[in-house]
């Protein structure tokens, strides 16, 4: 089992850059796959960004292609998002994600093939 807990949200100017880390502790944060996704009331939570166990895959929600990049730190048990060029339509409580994972390029979009969630960091991006 894995804990997750996400830091660095906060209120940001349109244009501007954040960066969200995601601590875990527990089992060995090398076994998982990561994600981080988001969600504003109302709506579903939105695939962000997934990165493989190895950290060697990536992928991308397409409206955060070329403006976020996703990173893991395994000797830190550390999951980054770097979100720059931010936009006001980003504003959404943000979560990471962990599954356990089979060696290889795999990481995961779905949010359903996650089992172990942080609690959210808020991120406010004002016009």
């Amino acid at each position: 089992q894995v804990q997750l807990v996400e830091s660095g949200g906060g209120l940001a100017q349109a244009g501007g850059s954040l960066r969200l880390s995601c601590a875990a502790s527990g089992r060995t944060f090398r076994d998982y796959a990561m994600g981080w996704f988001r969600q504003v009331p109302g709506k579903e939570r939105e695939f962000v960004a997934a990165i493989s166990w190895s950290g060697g895959n990536t992928g991308y929600g397409d409206s955060v292609k070329g403006r976020f990049t996703i990173s893991r730190d395994d000797a830190k048990n550390t999951l980054y998002l770097q979100m720059n060029s931010l936009k006001p339509e980003d504003t959404a409580v943000y979560f990471c994600a962990a599954t356990i994972s089979p060696a290889g390029p795999f990481y995961y979009s779905d949010s359903h093939v996650y089992n172990y969630w942080g609690q959210g960091t808020q991120v406010t991006v004002s016009s």
